[in-house]
Parts: C-alpha cells; sequence; structure tokens
C-alpha cells in the first residue's frame, strides 16, 4: 500500500493494475470498506483498476459487488470483500495479460 511516483507511473502506461476494496469512485483511499459501511451503502465490493498519477483513479478494469447486511460491521464486510478481491484480482490480471481490450478514454472495453 504505497503510492507511486508519477516518473514510475508513466514509464508503464496503463500496465500497473491495483485493487481496491471498494466501488470506485466511492470510497477511494484508505479503510474503504469502514466508509461504505459508515455511509450506509446497500451495496459494497472490490474494483480492478489501472493505476495513473492519482490514488484509486485509474480506468476502472472489474468490479465485483458484496452485499451490505443489515447485521453486518466493518470487519465483517472487509472479510467478505477480500474474499471477492482473490477472485476478482486474478481475473482482472488475465484480462489485461490477453490483451483482448482497448481503452476508449476512461473506459476498459473487451473486444470480441
Amino acid at each position: 500500500m504505497r503510492i507511486i511516483s508519477g516518473v514510475f507511473v508513466n514509464a508503464f502506461p496503463n500496465a500497473i493494475v491495483n485493487i481496491h476494496p471498494a466501488l470506485l469512485p466511492a470510497f477511494p483511499g484508505l479503510d474503504a470498506q469502514t466508509q461504505a459501511w459508515e455511509y450506509g451503502a446497500k451495496v459494497a465490493g472490490c474494483t480492478v483498476h489501472f493505476v495513473d498519477e492519482a490514488v484509486d483513479h485509474g480506468p476502472i478494469i472489474l468490479q465485483k459487488v458484496v452485499p451490505v447486511e443489515d447485521d453486518d460491521t466493518p470487519e465483517r464486510l472487509a472479510a467478505r470483500i477480500l474474499e471477492r478481491e482473490h477472485v476478482a484480482y486474478a481475473e482482472g490480471i488475465q484480462r489485461v495479460v490477453s490483451g483482448e481490450y482497448e481503452l476508449v478514454g476512461r473506459r476498459y472495453v473487451r473486444r470480441g
């Protein structure tokens, strides 16, 4: 969990991938699961995205949704999101490595 320099990011455009435990652009930064729970969100989840110079901002590759249950705590929600993160990150990497996509503006569009 580090912010990398713009010089580094620009050396590898749309080649660095991150996973964030929220449905971006909602709840960027630290403690996203707690932010969603405290806000009263009915769904939460995770986002796999390309890294750009801003924090939790790059084009979205995919998202996975996790319902927020009435009896959730931030910790229980975070644990369920983490389970989805493990699946999402592998799927996101596979999508990027396949090369079967294009970026149209900020939109990740699958080909084929």
